[in-house]
């Protein structure tokens, strides 16, 4: 992958991903659901009550890992998430189809949830074949 729009491609189709954060010096990695990429970044939600929140309100600087079992390419990210607060993307993410848990949950989740953003950092690519390259890296 050579271009960001590549990158965000990838990253659409496979929205499962690992997120890195350091908590006291110590990393914490989980798997996340992407919401979507798209040209302003990559978001995706979690509840404020969660480790994950608090993570990312005290260090922001993150690493998310995309991968794809079936072609073995694998995207990091580095970066710095950043909380969008905006009411109208909460709206978007609490009635899309594909969040109906959320609505399930009562309409005082989106009280609950905290949206994050990541629009600033660099991604790079790696697969067997270019497992001994340098890296290639594309602004994000």
């Amino acid at each position: 992958m050579e271009t960001k729009e590549e990158i965000i491609n990838f990253v659409n189709e496979n929205p499962a991903f690992h997120l890195a954060t350091v908590e006291n010096n110590k990393p914490h990695v989980r798997m996340v659901f992407l919401y979507k990429a798209d040209e302003r970044g990559i978001i995706f939600h979690t509840g404020k009550f969660k480790d994950l929140h608090k993570q990312l309100q005290a260090n922001p600087d993150v690493e998310l890992c995309f991968y794809n079992p079936k072609s073995g390419i694998q995207v990091r990210i580095a970066g710095t998430m950043e909380q969008d607060l905006s009411d109208q993307l909460m709206e978007e993410i609490y009635n899309h189809p594909s969040r109906g848990f959320l609505r399930a949950m009562g309409e005082g989740m989106k009280e609950k949830i905290a949206v994050y953003r990541l629009s600033k950092g660099k991604a790079w690519t790696w697969t067997m074949a270019t497992n001994l390259e340098a890296k290639h890296y594309i602004e994000f």
